[in-house]
């Protein structure tokens, strides 16, 4: 199906600009890098700031009053209020400063930048909730099961729908889904599935297991994120028009072209430092605000009965709703190969990372740390992986995956609640 009429991709935004210069191109010549504060911290990042600095203050000040026991029910939905809406909107502030990043080092490494961060506000959110006051030994498991529900079928869902309403079918680089897929299938098999199978009998692992998982996690996904940097580069970007993928040919043709092309503006390091900087300050209120976030989380799933993995849910949604509109924005933009690198690549990093990080934790505290799977969320993640795997083996998406994607978010919704 053809592209249609009144649907340009001239416009100049950082996506279209990244993607322009990840094939050679130099529109970054007609963008030059704002070096100074001044032009750095618009008045949008001044009032992000603020506000979110302004929340921790509160929160140092008068939280511990606040949340003292006994807690009543309209002190702890205000809390709750505004702890949700400060860290959701710190988030969006640290996903436009590494995108801003990702606009002046080019792909695969915006896409990294991306997942990192926002992998990284997980991580804080989960360790937060572990070492809190409530039962939180299946928190980790929660938030990951929640972020594969959330990224591999709503999200994704909603890139194949929208994308596929506007443009019809979409092409992307198979071998990079492929890779992809498959670090997915190992790494949720690993994490999630084997530790039912242990001696241990309940889903957790022994010291010595829970070591030796977390160092093969970790060194798997260094090495991944290294190849994918290096010399596998071409599997993650958008080949041309009806092809597949990029040969290794042309590739290597590529990246001597681009080591002698000198029209193309180095890094400037002034700007990406203190766009750095200003992603730290962004967050920072978010590893602040954690701790009382968790005692919120433990406090509404108590007094409301709610199943302990809507914890893992509300963390998931807060960390990748960012994330996940950028997913989608390039989906309508019809560059699909940016939406698999943010959603397939997102759930590898939030394994990659998270699971590690978890096992080392619980280790180091003695807190008990169930990995495993319930039988019911086993089966939804095998029709998951299977579901995935036939969207992104084939040759080109269509609107049709991705409404069965959305079909199998709104059973894992149900569910969750009526299981």
């Amino acid at each position: 199906m053809g592209r249609p009429i009144g649907v340009t991709r001239k416009e100049t935004t950082p996506l279209t600009r990244r993607l322009a210069m990840s094939s050679g191109n130099s529109p970054a010549a007609s963008f030059p890098e704002k070096t100074s504060w001044r032009a750095l911290l618009s008045p949008s990042t001044v009032i992000r700031l603020l506000i979110s600095w302004g929340v921790v203050l509160l929160f140092l000040l008068f939280g511990p009053a606040w949340l003292a026991e006994p807690v009543s029910s309209l002190a702890a939905i205000s809390c709750f209020v505004v702890l949700f809406s400060t860290i959701l909107y710190a988030a969006f502030g640290v996903v436009h400063e590494a995108d801003c990043l990702a606009d002046a080092l080019g792909e695969p490494y915006g896409t990294l930048i991306l997942t990192i961060a926002i992998v990284g506000i997980e991580v804080i959110l989960i360790t937060a909730v572990m070492l809190g006051p409530g039962e939180s030994a299946t928190i980790a498991r929660d938030s990951i099961f929640a972020v594969m529900m959330i990224i591999l079928n709503l999200v994704t869902g909603l890139c194949l729908l929208l994308g596929g309403l506007r443009y019809g079918e979409q092409e992307y680089n198979s071998q990079g889904a492929a890779a992809y897929l498959s670090m997915i299938v190992l790494l949720t098999g690993t994490a999630l599935i084997i530790p039912n199978t242990l001696s241990t009998g309940d889903g957790t692992l022994l010291a010595a297991q829970a070591f030796g998982l977390a160092l093969i996690t970790g060194v798997l996904y260094v090495a991944f994120l290294m190849l994918q940097m290096r010399g596998y580069r071409r599997f993650f970007v958008q080949p041309r028009q009806g092809a597949l993928t990029i040969p290794l040919l042309t590739a290597q043709q590529a990246q001597r072209a681009e080591r002698h092309d000198t029209a193309r503006p180095a890094v400037n390091r002034r700007a990406t430092l203190l766009r750095s900087t200003i992603l730290l300050a962004l967050i920072l209120p978010i590893v602040l605000l954690a701790q009382d976030m968790a005692v919120l989380i433990d406090l509404g799933v108590n007094q409301t009965g709610a199943p302990v993995a809507v914890g893992g849910l509300i963390i998931a949604i807060i960390v990748f709703t960012p994330e996940s509109l950028t997913a989608i924005r390039a989906a309508l933009a019809d560059q699909m190969q940016r939406a698999v690198n943010l959603c397939l690549g997102a759930f590898v990093s939030t394994v990659g990372l998270t699971v590690p990080v978890v096992l080392l934790i619980g280790l180091a505290t003695q807190q008990t740390v169930i990995m495993g799977l319930s039988l019911l969320d086993t089966v939804s993640l095998a029709i998951t992986l299977l579901l995935s795997g036939l969207t992104f083996l084939g040759l080109r998406t269509s609107p049709v995956q991705g409404m069965m994607h959305l079909a199998l978010f709104a059973i894992y919704t149900l569910l969750l609640f009526v299981p």
